[in-house]
């Protein structure tokens, strides 16, 4: 395994020296960072095997197996090495995520990768590092969110580990982790992270509901039950913020008048996800973005996981919810141009026959009127 590891953190480097003397520091932390990852990983029969491994840790790893297997099994999911060791990296996350906007603007900033294209974040493994880039991006007058991130995936170049950083949160959360990163292995489309993260967390959730139904007692059924209700409801109030403040932002506003509006309104935001349960330790991945008062960048993060995710659903529900005929339908989309593709996606919404209608019936009003 080590040598296959080496071969690979080569052409890394390569490619890294390849991108350029500016993003050679980034890329050196990223391949040091992941490759100390896959070092520390041991297979997960190993560990089992051991009598001086912790029993609650053997209990666990027992059950990411029988996830694994589920995946692969249920889902349709790739049946390969990925899932099948086990990492201690000794924090609570492998990296940290970088996101950044202007003051006025709901449009992330991006960053272009090797292997995943341009991206809304950036990621370390170093959490100074990530706060460093934040600070000085905030300098410059930008929103900034670091966000701690528990898992990644590396859309099957390695053989991913289960990491001590997601298997603290419980198998349920594992089972949802599991499933979604498999699912970049089935389709990611470089360039373009909001469909990626979007198809992969509806399989996560679908894959989740079916383990939950099979192998969940009452209280965990109970209990995600709950957690999707509050996600969708926090996902209609952050949509109804957002379009208030693109409301804002567009308006000729004194600088000084406009802060003020914004301010009220994330503070607005926070009250009222407050009120849903949003916070820190809420069991939700919008959860810490809920633990100081939110701005442009933190709802980026959020976009990024979530503003697909109606439409994937609705394709997915379309395909009667069969899992291997919905992974081909995305591979269609997939392969489309971004625009034809999101295009593709919105029409499957509530609603979308009725905004294409009346966008023709004003793109032919405005035609007429200036002939």
């Amino acid at each position: 395994m080590s040598g296959r590891v080496e071969r690979c953190s080569l052409a890394l480097l390569v490619a890294a020296l390849l991108a350029g003397c500016g993003n050679l520091g980034y890329y050196t932390q990223a391949i040091g960072g992941h490759l100390t990852v896959m070092r520390s990983a041991v297979p997960i029969e190993v560990v089992l095997a051991d009598p001086a491994s912790d029993p609650r840790l053997r209990q666990r790893l027992e059950e990411v197996l029988a996830i694994r297997d589920f995946a692969s099994r249920e889902l349709a999911l790739p049946d390969n090495g990925s899932y099948r060791s086990y990492a201690d990296i000794g924090r609570p996350y492998v990296v940290w995520n970088v996101f950044a906007a202007p003051e006025f603007s709901l449009e992330p900033r991006r960053w272009c990768l090797w292997i995943v294209g341009c991206v809304s974040y950036r990621g370390y493994y170093d959490h100074q590092a990530a706060e460093r880039l934040a600070e000085g991006l905030r300098d410059q007058g930008d929103d900034t969110f670091v966000g701690g991130v528990a898992a990644y995936s590396t859309l099957g170049h390695f053989a991913d580990p289960v990491l001590s950083s997601f298997l603290r949160l419980g198998t349920v959360e594992v089972a949802g982790v599991v499933f979604h990163e498999l699912a970049h292995q089935v389709v990611y489309v470089a360039g373009d992270p909001v469909f990626s993260e979007s198809f992969a967390t509806v399989v996560g959730d679908e894959g989740l509901r079916r383990w939950i139904e099979k192998n969940g007692t009452p209280a965990e059924q109970a209990a995600v039950a709950r957690r999707r209700a509050r996600e969708t409801a926090l996902a209609r109030l952050v949509g109804d913020y957002r379009s208030m403040l693109e409301t804002l932002y567009a308006e000729p506003l004194p600088i000084d008048a406009k802060r003020e509006a914004k301010a009220r309104l994330f503070a607005g935001l926070r009250n009222d996800a407050a009120g849903l349960g949003a916070g820190p330790s809420d069991g939700t991945a919008a959860g810490p973005v809920f633990a100081r008062v939110p701005n442009n960048a933190t709802l980026a993060s959020l976009a990024l996981y979530g503003d697909l995710v109606p439409a994937f659903e609705a394709l997915l529900a379309e395909q009667q919810h069969d899992l291997p005929q919905f992974y081909a339908r995305v591979r269609e989309l997939a392969a489309l141009p971004a625009e034809a593709r999101h295009a593709a996606l919105a029409s499957l919404l509530p609603g979308a026959t009725e905004r294409s209608a009346a966008t023709s019936g004003a793109a032919h009003a405005s035609k007429a009127a200036s002939r």
